[in-house]
Formats: C-alpha cells, sequence, structure tokens
C-alpha cells in the first residue's frame, strides 16, 4: 500500500545488512515506462475519486503496464538466479502476482513481507509528503493483502523504518 512505508524500511535495511543487498522498486520499472503511457489505458492510470467522502486514487493497468510488471518480476528471478540477494519493494494487488514470484523463485531463498498500518497511518504519511496526489491508500487498503500469504508481517503504524528495517533483519535471519 502507498505510504506504508516499504521504499523507507527497505533503503534502511540497505545499510543493515552484513552482505550486499540490492534493491529493486516497483517505482523504477514504473519510471521505465515512456511518458505518453502515463495516464493512458494501454499504460498507467492514476483515476481520482471519492469514496466514503474523502478522496482516493484507483489505479487502472494497461496491456504495457501488464508487461512491464510481468517483466519485473522475471528480472527479479534472472537477478536472483545470478546470486545476487534482492530487497524487492512491490506493491501486488493480486494474489496471483505473489504465486508467480514463488514459481520463479522456486529454487531461491524468498520470502514475502506484509507491511499494514490503519488506514489513518498511510494517508497522514502521504499527506505530510510533498507532491503527492491524496487517495492511493484509500483505493488499495481494502485491496491489499486479501489471500495473501506471508512469511512475516508488520504493523508500521507505531515503528519508525529503522525499527522496520531491524525487525526484517532480526526476524528473517538475514
Amino acid at each position: 500500500m502507498g505510504s506504508v512505508g516499504k521504499s523507507s524500511a527497505a533503503r534502511v535495511l540497505l545499510g543493515l545488512l552484513d552482505r550486499p543487498f540490492l534493491h529493486v522498486a516497483m517505482d523504477d520499472f514504473i519510471g521505465m515506462l515512456p511518458p505518453w503511457a502515463h495516464d493512458h489505458p494501454d499504460g498507467l492510470r492514476f483515476l481520482p475519486e471519492v469514496r466514503g467522502g474523502h478522496p482516493s486514487i484507483a489505479i487502472r493497468s494497461g496491456p504495457i503496464m501488464a508487461r512491464a510488471m510481468r517483466g519485473m518480476r522475471h528480472a527479479v528471478a534472472a537477478m536472483a538466479g545470478q546470486g545476487n540477494d534482492l530487497i524487492v519493494d512491490d506493491v501486488m494487488l493480486d494474489v496471483a502476482d505473489a504465486r508467480e514470484y514463488r514459481t520463479l523463485l522456486a529454487g531461491c531463498d524468498a520470502r514475502l513481507v506484509g507491511l499494514f498500518a490503519p488506514l489513518a497511518v498511510p494517508e497522514a504519511r502521504e499527506r505530510a509528503r510533498d507532491g503527492r496526489a491524496i487517495g492511493l491508500p484509500r483505493w488499495q487498503y481494502d485491496r491489499m493483502h486479501r489471500g495473501m500469504q506471508y512469511d512475516l508481517e508488520l504493523d508500521t503504524a507505531d515503528l519508525t523504518p529503522e525499527q522496520v528495517a531491524k525487525s526484517i533483519r532480526d526476524r528473517l535471519a538475514l
């Protein structure tokens, strides 16, 4: 979910680990889309709406975005297959994406970490960040984590990115 602390925790985690890990971020793959594919039905669209009287931003992915995200999962598998240790920063709205990761990474020591927080927390973090359109966590909130099975779940509401990163390191024995 947006603003739950994934990227911040991933960046801190890189500095806490004894061996080199690479940070693979979904946002970097979104940034690979050609400019015209942003706000285009074939690419990625963020559509403002109102849910329960509050601003919300719906995500709509077209075939170009879908291929890019499948490519990301396959790139992660290729990087891991070459012996790289990875921290993958991804938002999976569909349990099929997690199943694909598990299939592609079957020969690797892959673990899925779910970061959670009550809706008010990512909404407050979103409002505190400059240049952020308001409403993404609200749209994602009841879609995230549905049917997902994680190896570790953390509630980030009262944790700093450092505490989240240390919990991941310690609880997964990294």
